[in-house]
């Protein structure tokens, strides 16, 4: 895990992997979409401007969503409702931004199919390189396997910028809410602390029930317990690189999109009209489906999310974000066909 790469000189400021992996793949997003743009826009400052105000409500929603999710986490400490550095947002809130960009587009009386055709791309290039911070970062983490180095990794018992890797956290404790009754990892007592209001800690027995529960601080482990938790029985289970795997889904899926994008583009060139789905638009209704899909199965190999109640499920089993993309789903396949009955010119 590296969540803090470097450290700003003469400030002592962390530079957060995560947050800095967001900001590159929002700056290659909107360098693509001002070149596959350049055809259809007057202004190039105009998708400089939408980027921005979308990159606001992106994150706001992204974060909102997050904390809605889980916000069992943050009821002792409200204001880490903010520290957004720390990882912690949801990509399914974050598509508030899409609505920004299309009222901003509206207002501008730009073609918004076409320009939400070229944004879905670069949507998933944006994608491709996040999820490499959420790998550095160590949230979005897999479930436990059995596959063999190099493909699985393992995450540290600590982190620098969280007390305890959130993979660690999650095996050492046992989670109702993932119908797990016990803890994939079976750590001794002697690694459980407690902490009361006041700030004071002591130690006891797994038994006990206090308001302030969980694993001892790194610093606080003996030299043979942090062996343990390094190299010995007590590190950390193996588990699927689920954010890498998620990074390159959304690298293949940015190239479909945008062979498919071109596909349409030629075909109204060529004045193709009878192309099947060459419509302005096909393109973004494709990104929900194909999207949808590939991060319905991604939640399978997640071990972060709760699982939640559905409407296609028996029991409770499946996530928030399989419920959701579910709708994405059907809303790509209508989209689809709405797109392809509309007039190509908006």
């Amino acid at each position: 895990m590296y969540p803090k790469l470097f450290e700003i000189p003469f400030t002592g400021w962390p530079v957060p992997s995560y947050g800095l992996m967001m900001v590159i793949g929002f700056l290659v997003a909107v360098s693509l979409i001002r070149h596959l743009s350049r055809d259809i826009t007057p202004d190039p400052r105009l998708i400089t401007n939408a980027a921005l105000y979308s990159l606001i409500a992106g994150v706001a929603g992204a974060r909102l969503f997050f904390v809605i999710h889980d916000f069992d986490s943050f009821r002792d400490d409200p204001l880490s409702i903010f520290a957004i550095w720390r990882g912690g947002l949801e990509l399914l809130g974050g598509l508030l931004a899409l609505v920004v960009i299309y009222l901003y587009i509206r207002f501008h009386k730009l073609p918004v199919r076409k320009y939400f055709d070229i944004i879905a791309i670069a949507l998933m290039l944006a994608l491709a390189i996040g999820r490499i911070g959420c790998f550095l970062n160590g949230c979005c983490f897999g479930r436990p396997t059995n596959l063999s180095w190099p493909w699985a990794v393992r995450f540290p018992y600590h982190s620098p910028l969280h007390v305890h890797s959130p993979a660690y956290y999650s095996q050492a404790h046992a989670n109702l809410k993932r119908n797990r009754p016990q803890p994939q990892l079976d750590l001794p007592e002697e690694f459980f602390g407690y902490y009361y209001e006041d700030g004071k800690r002591f130690f006891g027995c797994r038994s006990e029930k206090k308001r302030f529960y969980g694993l001892k601080p790194y610093e606080d482990l003996t030299p043979e317990q942090k062996y343990m938790v390094d190299k010995g029985p007590y590190r950390c289970l193996p588990v699927h690189p689920t954010q890498l795997y998620s990074s390159a889904n959304g690298a293949v899926l940015c190239l479909i999109l945008y062979l498919f994008w071109r596909r349409s583009r030629k075909a109204e060139t060529s004045r193709k009209t009878k192309k099947l789905f060459a419509k302005p638009g096909c393109t973004f209704a494709l990104m929900f489906i194909l999207y949808g899909i590939a991060r319905f199965f991604m939640e399978f190999l997640r071990d972060d999310n709760p699982f939640e109640f559905g409407w296609w499920t028996i029991y409770k089993g499946g996530t928030v974000s399989q419920n959701l993309v579910i709708y994405m789903v059907i809303l790509g396949v209508v989209l689809m066909f709405i797109f392809e009955k509309a007039k190509s010119k908006t």
